[in-house]
């Protein structure tokens, strides 16, 4: 069993936080979503890409960046981030059942201080000229890798 999250800091767009709510229902995953996201977080902004999905998405929202790395210190839980910036290959690294996946803003990342806080950063390598690929897409992938190590099974 995992307990594996995904986390998005300040999400940017409604689409992409609704796939990734619909990824996260489909494999019984929380998502957390730190504020303030760059939209109303309502049903209706994520119903488009979550569909009917988002009835069994679990989402927990924290207020700020403070109070999520609060929460997820007094949790014990390791923070990954996915970033341009890492070095190490998201498929070469070893992942806990109770990692915490960070995924940054749409439009800008994360903060250096966010940064520099993650336990680990990770990155999708990419062909060279390349920006980076789109935030859900992103999710998907990492997450997938970091459920086929930890073994999941439904």
């Amino acid at each position: 069993m995992t307990d594996l999250r995904i986390a998005l800091y300040q999400p940017d767009i409604p689409g992409n936080t609704g796939t990734i709510l619909r990824l996260a229902a489909c494999l019984a995953l929380t998502v957390d979503i730190i504020e303030p996201a760059g939209f109303v977080l309502s049903d209706k902004n994520l119903k488009r890409a979550g569909m009917d999905y988002l009835a069994s998405a679990v989402l927990v929202r924290h207020v700020n960046w403070e109070r999520f790395d609060s929460w997820r210190r007094d949790e014990g839980r390791r923070l990954v981030l996915a970033s341009t910036r890492a070095a190490v290959p998201y498929a070469r690294f070893e992942y806990q059942p109770n990692d915490i996946l960070l995924f940054g803003r749409e439009s800008a990342g994360v903060p250096d201080h966010v940064h520099d806080t993650a336990d680990a950063r990770v990155i999708i390598p990419m062909v060279e000229g390349q920006r980076s690929i789109n935030v859900a897409m992103s999710a998907a992938m990492i997450t997938g890798e970091a459920l086929r190590q930890t073994n999941v099974a439904f």
